[in-house]
């Protein structure tokens, strides 16, 4: 049986309008995760991911470095309470 976890990140850098999002999302349907990418005011980029641990943690380690074209200086992790609701990986505006 496989574990579900649900990430809550905030990544910091130059990661808005640089496609990051759209680079998250790409990486999170092809593990199969659901979950959302948001930019937001201040400049980060929030994103959560829910479903099997190891997929959530790959996921996780992708973002660390964000798409060539992005800049990531620092990225904040915490586990949060999984929804189970969620279908698919959103892209928010």
């Amino acid at each position: 049986m496989t574990t579900v976890t649900r990430v809550h990140a905030v990544v910091s850098g130059s990661v808005q309008g640089v496609g990051f999002r759209y680079w998250t999302a790409r990486k999170a349907d092809g593990l199969e995760l659901a979950g959302y990418a948001r930019n937001l005011f201040d400049g980060t980029v929030e994103v959560e991911a829910e479903g099997p641990a190891p997929a959530v943690d790959a996921l996780m380690t992708f973002i660390r470095t964000g798409p060539p074209s992005a800049t990531v200086t620092d990225v904040t992790f915490r586990t949060v309470e999984p929804h189970g609701d969620a279908e698919g990986f959103s892209i928010l505006h």
